[in-house]
């Protein structure tokens, strides 16, 4: 089932240290822009076909989808204001 809105996917691996660093916001992110948003994780290691599909290069990788299509990716750790400056330009 695809979901019509805002789709948030956060690639992520145990062993990812930036990766655990973000994991709070991703709560946050799922809080803050319940009305918009909804955040799904994605565990690198255990899905490499699903990884390999999003072409992820580096951990953690957010990627964003509108309606089915990408619309933006991070790779990389970054703080609070980043991940909501990101999702705030394409809301």
């Amino acid at each position: 089932m695809e979901y019509s809105g805002l789709v948030l996917v956060d690639v992520w691996a145990t062993w990812c240290g930036p990766c655990r660093l973000m994991a709070p916001l991703m709560d946050w992110a799922a809080s803050t822009y319940s009305d918009g948003l909804k955040v799904g994780k994605l565990e690198a290691d255990p899905n490499p076909t699903s990884r390999d599909a999003l072409q992820v290069q580096g951990l953690p990788a957010l990627v964003l989808f509108r309606n089915g299509q990408e619309l933006a990716r991070h790779e990389g750790a970054m703080a609070q204001p980043q991940l909501k400056a990101f999702l705030d330009a394409h809301l």
